[in-house]
């Protein structure tokens, strides 16, 4: 097979299509892009949940002479009551789920509010109104559950509360923010697909003269198809390295430059590498789509 006459005649339907191919570089373009920013988002999520579901604790707080829950009608809990706790969650029932404990007094408890609102506002409140709080690590923090099941209802204890239930919503919104992403993306990829069929077509029949002449000296299909799958390649791989550059730069401009110094409470993003890993994929998602779309629609089109 003789390389360099493929590649001419690849590169002359370029040029004879020219609108067509910017067409499908532009569309390859949009619809990886959003394929990469989806997958993104995806490990951003996984980041997020990792970091914080090794921090989030299970907070068991006890009554105070605040507390308006019905398990606080006699008022503050009494030292027995806060020894009961304790001594729960030294119990062998509940320990081996545990990995730390750290109690909170109410001195402690103070100290916080008045970091949190500051002196004037924290002057409303008196030590002795606070809190005493058990705020529980456990080695496996889908087991939360067992804890709150455990502590609810149970005599001098206000409320048992699981953080991690608090950025649930947002893991959720990202979740769905992704979901979108790939919708869009996946019709953008039919849009390329389409497209880039439409244009081998129309360049294999611009051509209809010079492959029936092929056709009479025995050139072989696999002569006359590659040409035109070639074209197809070119401009999705055109398409796949513009949206490669935008994820890049993405991550690099928005991410490391904007979110990252401004979002406090997120404090792991994904990165140039976790970029870095996304760009073959979106190469290779494009020049496959566009190598089996090609490839299909000139088959149709010769046996016609």
């Amino acid at each position: 097979m003789r390389i360099g006459l493929i590649l001419a005649e690849a590169l002359g339907g370029l040029r004879r299509n020219i609108s067509m191919v910017i067409s499908v570089v532009l569309v390859t373009f949009v619809s990886l892009t959003f394929v990469g920013a989806a997958i993104l988002m995806q490990a951003q999520i996984g980041t997020m949940r990792a970091y914080w579901s090794e921090r989030a604790q299970v907070v068991v707080s006890m009554c105070s002479t605040l507390s308006e829950s019905t398990e606080c009608v006699d008022g503050a809990a009494s030292e027995e009551q806060t020894a009961a706790v304790k001594a729960q969650l030294e119990d062998d029932a509940l320990a081996r789920l545990i990995s730390d404990v750290r109690f909170e007094t109410k001195d402690e408890a103070y100290a916080n509010i008045v970091d949190q609102l500051g002196e004037d506002k924290a002057s409303l409140f008196t030590a002795d109104q606070m809190s005493e709080s058990f705020y529980v690590t456990l080695k496996d923090p889908t087991q939360s559950q067992v804890l709150v099941e455990a502590f609810n209802g149970k005599s001098g204890v206000e409320q048992v509360t699981d953080q991690l239930q608090y950025l649930e919503p947002l893991f959720s919104a990202l979740t769905v923010a992704t979901y979108i992403a790939v919708g869009i993306a996946v019709l953008m990829l039919i849009a390329a697909i389409l497209l880039i069929g439409t244009t081998i077509r129309l360049s294999a029949y611009a051509r209809r003269k010079e492959i029936g002449i092929m056709r009479l000296v025995g050139a072989s299909n696999r002569f006359i198809q590659t040409p035109f799958v070639l074209e197809g390649v070119f401009a999705a791989f055109l398409g796949s390295v513009l949206a490669s550059a935008a994820v890049l730069a993405g991550v690099h401009f928005g991410v490391d430059g904007y979110l990252r110094g401004r979002v406090a409470f997120i404090t792991t993003w994904v990165g140039m590498k976790d970029a870095a890993i996304v760009v073959p994929v979106l190469i290779g998602i494009g020049i496959v789509l566009a190598a089996l779309s090609a490839g299909f629609a000139i088959r149709r089109w010769l046996r016609t």
